[in-house]
């Protein structure tokens, strides 16, 4: 049976965290300018400023990137046009069904890429949805639970068996005599190896645990943003095998590629979640009313800088060699981004009544010292053409050859 007292305390934790008042800290928040350019009251620029706000509506030019506000002002977005450019020009290519993008300076929290695709039927922000189930993705914050609260590291062995779509029970209990395979924490991260991390979360971690480090990631409140976004679910159950389900990534999480893109952000600074920013300035005409500064505004540490180290080696092997390989490696084993090491999860999961199958990638890069987060969703019908994966890596090509890194050619 599952209980939802867990849901309860989860989305009470991530609703307090988010209601802290944001500390500033060196390089988001903001000064306005009055008229005559001086500096006016610090803070985020005010609500009634950016309502009407639109982000499936933006100019993208090649040297900037705008959206229109109500009163005939421009707000003047944060957005790289070329990276920006490239993720839309990926998912219109292959007219995926939905797809949500977005990617981030861990180190300042300003949007560097924010598109959303829906190829068939009402336009909407899939960005802003938390429609999706978490998946694999999710592993993330078990992997940080397991080191936070177990006291576990990346070197951790775990021996299994099956695990490999689903779990059972039986694969649940310590067998030495059918547990044929083995593996460290590190590698089951990156090949996603579901039963390795049942089993080592019903030893570990009790629900109590995993909804409170799901919490400090976000989980139960809305993104910090510009514009209204929904809050990813989280409900842990109390029954075992439900339990070391959801701590593997089956169900009982939902997210958004916006919340996504936090946590892969919060993991690349060092366990520090800063507020997104994606307004640069307002303006009225050829008037700057309002304009941002170059602070970073923080949201809340989710973990110990020491867990974000693990969790960080963790997932390099997703991209190294793990289950997102074949997307980062052409057929004879060449990187697409050469000398840049990757931190990933992937992420799948499908609703076979509607027909609608989750691909997921959370990254970061490079992983030692990151200079871009990004979070892919890309929902598919039976019929597809590219993953989330595939969108993640090519948003990731395209900043890193827009730098001119040596060997990295734009997607």
């Amino acid at each position: 049976m599952k209980f939802t007292r867990w849901l309860a305390l989860g989305a009470t934790c991530g609703l307090l965290f988010a209601a802290y008042p944001p500390l500033k800290v060196g390089p988001g928040s903001t000064v306005a300018l009055s008229k005559s350019g001086e500096h006016g009251r610090r803070g985020p620029p005010p609500e009634a400023d950016l309502k009407g706000l639109d982000l499936l509506r933006l100019d993208v030019r090649p040297q900037q990137v705008t959206s229109p506000l109500p009163g005939g002002r421009t707000a003047e977005l944060t957005l790289d046009p070329v990276v920006q450019r490239a993720a839309l020009r990926v998912m219109q290519k292959y007219r995926v069904p939905e797809a949500g993008v977005v990617a981030l300076n861990p180190k300042n929290g300003e949007v560097i890429a924010y598109a959303s695709y829906v190829s068939e039927g009402p336009k909407f922000d899939v960005n802003a949805r938390a429609e999706a189930p978490a998946a694999s993705v999710f592993k993330v914050v078990t992997g940080a639970a397991l080191v936070e609260k177990g006291g576990l590291n990346h070197k951790t062995e775990q021996c299994y068996r099956g695990g490999h779509s689903s779990i059972q029970a039986a694969e649940l209990r310590d067998d030495p005599s059918r547990d044929k395979w083995c593996a460290t924490l590190g590698i089951a991260m990156g090949r996603s190896l579901n039963v390795v991390f049942g089993r080592l979360a019903q030893k570990h971690l009790t629900p109590e645990d995993l909804t409170e480090v799901g919490g400090a990631f976000g989980f139960g409140a809305s993104v910090p943003f510009a514009i209204k976004n929904e809050a990813p679910q989280i409900n842990i159950p109390d029954e075992p095998v439900e339990f070391a389900r959801t701590a593997a990534g089956f169900w009982n999480t939902s997210l958004s590629p916006l919340a996504a893109a936090s946590l892969a952000q919060t993991v690349a600074n060092g366990g520090v979640t800063l507020r997104p920013r994606i307004v640069r300035s307002i303006k009225n005409g050829n008037e700057t009313i309002w304009k941002s500064s170059d602070e970073s505004v923080v949201v809340r540490r989710a973990m110990k800088p020491e867990t974000a180290e693990e969790v960080t080696a963790m997932m390099k092997n997703t991209i190294s060699n793990g289950s997102g390989y074949k997307t980062f490696h052409d057929r004879k084993g060449n990187a697409f981004l050469p000398g840049i090491a990757v931190a990933g999860k992937t992420g799948t999961l499908t609703r076979h009544k509607e027909d609608r199958h989750y691909t997921w990638l959370v990254a970061f890069a490079p992983a030692d010292d990151p200079e871009i987060a990004v979070a892919a969703l890309v929902v598919n019908t039976p019929r597809w053409r590219i993953k989330g994966p595939d969108l993640a890596r090519d948003v990731l090509r395209a900043y890193f050859a827009e730098k001119g890194r040596p060997g990295i050619s734009a997607p």
